[in-house]
């Protein structure tokens, strides 16, 4: 089928485009424009108001559309725009834009915005093909075009508006064109010599990725957004396709570093390899062949700029920030990107302040969709490790890969898929995940939601009073399935701070009796854990409201680790390395601890060797510089801690659970890795740990943590599907929809929260109330039976668009 014909040319009046410099051809987007006659003056003077001449370095999509949104806000605009290849060269073929952009296109630019409507390819479905097994999911919304149209459609809108388009012309240096122009848009891509020319001021971090990929294109369109994976001799392939046409896909073939290799494709050509894709991915592509467009194989690279404006000169699209295919954002950022830019020249009263505006508006989307796209990244660099699933687990788990697509709004999507996918879960009709039961040793939980351990620091000489019964039995009357207490420490030398609980003497323990009677009394079918642990280097420090991690102003306590290596030189006390002695008195003190915690009545017993607390200093190849036998090697550092889990694996009864958390990277360089952890969690696992916890961080003060949503649940993933051990993950979880999104991918057994449940002491009843869920996984306390029902909230109004020139 033949793409529609153009609109006739219709160019506003204006300068005569040189045809060397311009796109020749008609005009689909000119059309006649009754705004930009209308729109308002600039004010004027020297220095005052918006710039009115304009470099553009760069001719893709998000350079195009800024310098179109910029010609008709202001006609006076003299506005350059360069372009180092041919109006018709393009690399890739086509490209994905969402609703949500195409609506902002829309009220900027409704003249770009018709002529785009015509040409896009739409489709609802995705098709996972696995194994020989199709899973379809449907309701996604996806709207493709070919790029080369696109570029055509922003052209000829450019043309119409005055703006002078110079093909094959490579940009003048950017600290040329900063002093002849008032603004410069540094849109020249990933490579971008702009950034690089001033990489002091705009501090770029670019991160090479492990896999290899390659942009193709195939004669044929697909039904639906399609994932295949290829498990050849040399190791998994997997194909990303799309159509944009209504007889061409994009496809996208990626693999491993080392499959690559392995496979040969280092030695191919474009052509070569194109055909050796087209085989391996015959089914998929019904015997269509593949071609190439000045296509090779690359691996993709993370772009990450501490600053995007220098001056004058700005960064705009991937010259500014990159974030992986797979999540098909890269032209949408970029548009979205020249949107923002455009609207903060607009309404900001000079040129500083529009690029402040510019950068804070775009830079917490842009960080939050680069965290998205490196989840979606990590997941097909580890695609090997999923491929045991499921097929229909397994297309749900790449389904919500990126966290953006969670359990909740596939079922608003498909709500038939996300069914099939519970019940093979096993979750019972009506029951969310969250709520189905899990069994560890002999102790079942009524649900999957864990309440973390929180540090209150409200304790006297290590004993929990009226506060610790109040905080951890209003969480128990939560809904949770189990409740657990801070870190509880062996010994007086053990304690984080003054305030800290223990379990080194029988006035404790009788203490923590009495909270875990309340909460088998009060809140039947709540289990009650106990996380043992000793501070190590960490101790002896204020309150964390007075200044954490800051050492106490009088009555300091020594401190014992496993070298002597402060927490921050200069401002925590060097700790004593423990000798032979030390390293047995210290695992006497965890057992005698653990038969104290086995007596006050709790279901578990985790064992704290994260944090950078004293087991986990062991663990740690930045805190442990022992040249002994606990020292050294992965199995060396591991030593000591096993020493401890032997002793009170064997001293705490064989029915209740023992878990183990542990820190799965140290975010540090040289630290503890996601291999280490995964080696930890199955030595663990070996001597009699039913589940690993698995936290992340705080070993070194100076980590530098990937935070985000749910940032520490791929270790906790791993560590699952590597091990088969179960698991417990953690951090930034804040919503039941991440909790049964996690659960149902099989990234974990149980989740647990801290935040949330110091925000709503009563999360998980909330959680089912909200969900329509009433049975026998969050029963409601007789007490609080009459608020069960979620009430009624006010009214809200969506935002408005961002720029209307309508």
């Amino acid at each position: 089928m033949p793409p529609p014909a153009p609109l006739p040319d219709r160019a506003a009046p204006g300068p005569v485009p040189d045809p060397a410099r311009t796109a020749p051809g008609p005009d689909p987007a000119a059309g006649t424009d009754p705004d930009r006659a209308a729109t308002r003056p600039a004010p004027g003077g020297p220095g005052e108001g918006p710039p009115l001449k304009v470099a553009v370095v760069g001719g893709g999509p998000g350079g195009l559309y800024a310098a179109a949104l910029l010609a008709r806000l202001d006609p006076r605009r003299e506005i350059t725009v360069y372009e180092r290849n041919a109006p018709d060269d393009t690399f890739g073929f086509g490209v994905v834009l969402s609703d949500e952009t195409l609506g902002g296109i829309e009220e900027a630019d409704p003249v770009v915005h018709r002529a785009l409507q015509d040409e896009f390819v739409r489709w609802d479905d995705i098709d996972i093909v696995h194994r020989g097994h199709l899973q379809t999911s449907g309701g996604h919304g996806f709207a493709a075009l070919g790029r080369r149209r696109l570029l055509e459609v922003l052209h000829h809108r450019c043309r119409s508006l005055g703006v002078d388009l110079r093909f094959r012309t490579p940009a003048p240096p950017a600290a040329e064109l900063a002093a002849t122009h008032d603004l410069v848009i540094a849109a020249d891509g990933v490579h971008s010599a702009t950034r690089e020319a001033h990489a002091d001021v705009f501090r770029p971090r670019i991160t090479t990725h492990r896999c290899r990929y390659i942009w193709l294109a195939a004669d044929k369109a697909f039904a639906a957004f399609r994932f295949e994976i290829a498990e050849t001799e040399h190791g998994v392939m997997q194909l990303h396709g799309y159509p944009y046409a209504a007889d061409a896909s994009t496809v996208i073939v990626e693999m491993r570093e080392e499959v690559w290799r392995a496979a040969g494709f280092d030695t191919l050509d474009e052509s070569e390899s194109a055909a050796r894709c087209a085989k391996i991915f015959d089914r998929a592509l019904d015997g269509h062949p593949l071609r190439g467009n000045s296509s090779a194989w690359t691996a993709f690279r993370t772009v990450v700029n501490e600053r995007w404006s220098h001056g004058n000169t700005v960064l705009l699209g991937d010259a500014a920030h990159t974030a992986h295919f797979s999540i098909g954002s890269g032209t949408k950022l970029a548009v979205e990107d020249a949107l923002a830019l455009a609207a903060c020249i607009d309404e900001q009263p000079d040129l500083p302040a529009a690029l402040a505006a510019y950068e804070a508006e775009r830079r917490p989307v842009v960080e939050s969709t680069q965290r998205a796209a490196a989840a979606s990244l990590r997941w097909f660099e580890e695609i090997a490790r999923h491929l045991d699933q499921p097929p229909r687990q397994f297309a749900f788990n790449l389904l919500t890969r990126s966290r953006r697509v969670t359990h909740g709004n596939l079922r608003l999507r498909d709500a038939e898929f996300t069914e099939k996918v519970e019940r093979e879960f096993g979750c019972p009709p009506g029951t969310p995940p969250m709520f189905t039961p899990f069994r560890l040793a002999g102790l079942t939980l009524r649900n999957r939601v864990v309440v973390s351990p929180m540090d209150m620091y409200s304790a006297t000489d290590g004993l929990p009073g009226e506060f610790h019964l109040v905080h951890l039995g209003a969480r128990a009357l939560g809904g949770a399935g189990l409740v657990m207490t801070e870190m509880v420490c062996v010994s007086p030398e053990g304690r984080i701070t003054p305030g800290c609980t223990g379990l080194w003497n029988e006035e404790q323990a009788a203490g923590w009796r009495r909270v875990t009677d309340f909460v088998h009394t009060h809140a039947p079918g709540t289990a009650i854990g106990v996380q043992l642990g000793h501070s190590g280097r960490k101790g002896s420090t204020r309150l964390m409201w007075e200044g954490i991690d800051q050492p106490l102003p009088a009555g300091n306590w020594p401190l014992l680790a496993a070298s002597p290596l402060p927490y921050r030189p200069g401002v925590n006390q060097v700790p004593h390395a423990l000798d032979r002695a030390g390293l047995t008195s210290v695992r006497e003190e965890f057992t005698a601890a653990a038969r104290r915690a086995a007596r006050s009545g709790f279901d578990l017993l985790e064992l704290h060797c994260a944090h950078g607390y004293l087991l986990s200093g062991f663990l740690s190849p930045l805190t442990n510089r022992r040249t002994d036998a606990y020292g050294g090697s992965t199995e060396r550092r591991l030593r000591f801690p096993l020493e401890v889990l032997d002793a009170v694996r064997e001293v705490w009864p064989a029915d209740r659970p023992l878990t183990v958390r542990i820190s799965a990277t140290d975010w540090a360089d040289g630290g503890t890795t996601a291999d280490d952890a995964v080696a930890y969690a199955a030595a663990f696992a070996a001597h009699g740990a039913d589940a690993i916890d698995v936290s992340t961080g705080q070993v070194v003060p100076d980590e530098r943590p990937e935070y985000g949503r749910s940032y520490q649940t791929p270790f906790a993933d791993r560590i699952r599907n590597e091990t088969g051990v179960p698991v417990v993950a953690v951090g930034a979880i804040s919503s039941w929809d991440d909790v049964n999104s996690l659960l149902l991918a099989g990234r974990a057994d149980l989740c647990a929260l801290a935040r949330p449940h110091l925000y709503d002491p009563h999360w998980t009843l909330h959680a089912a109330a909200e969900q329509g869920y009433t049975g026998e996984g969050a029963p409601w306390p007789l007490p609080y039976r009459a608020g069960s029902r979620t009430p009624p909230t006010g009214r809200t109004d969506a935002p408005k668009p961002r720029l209307s020139l309508r």
